[in-house]
């Protein structure tokens, strides 16, 4: 059974999980915000290994936003799935996510404080327990983080 860390202390490896597509700009971005928190993350990439439908659900009700709000419509079958007609329930939904899971958004990021889908990549800092350990600057050369490890903007 997982346990909270004691004050001070780094959250464990499996505190932080991502679901990672590491060809996304964003998603890599997140990962790397979370590593210089100074913790690992489980990072799950969820083409290779989608979560199950349950798992799906879960994540989706965690966000306290609705299915629809997860679904990913750039460069996925979106369109040609008629995904937009409202027709859809949200548990079809949810099994066109797993057919398909390039329609599921990322990155997810589940953390002690949270769960959230984490565009733009500086959300993530919101629902990370430890502060930022640099200064950070997105691969675009973006800063996000100062040198003091203080969220810009």
């Amino acid at each position: 059974m997982d346990t909270e860390p004691a004050k001070g202390e780094q959250p464990s490896m499996k505190t932080i999980t991502i679901y990672h597509n590491p060809k996304c700009g964003t998603s890599r971005n997140v990962l790397a915000l979370i590593r210089n928190s100074g913790v690992e993350p489980e990072v799950i990439e969820y083409l290779k290994t989608p979560p199950t439908k349950a798992r799906l659900a879960e994540l989706v009700a965690a966000t306290g936003q609705g299915v629809r709000a997860l679904i990913r419509e750039k460069g996925t079958p979106y369109a040609e799935l008629g995904l937009a007609d409202a027709k859809w329930s949200d548990d079809q939904l949810l099994d066109f996510m797993l057919a398909h899971p390039i329609l599921i958004n990322r990155p997810l990021v589940v953390t002690p404080l949270g769960v959230k889908l984490c565009r733009p990549s500086e959300t993530v800092l919101d629902i990370l327990p430890n502060p930022q350990q640099a200064a950070f600057a997105k691969e675009d050369g973006e800063q996000v983080v100062d040198a003091k490890g203080q969220r810009l903007a």
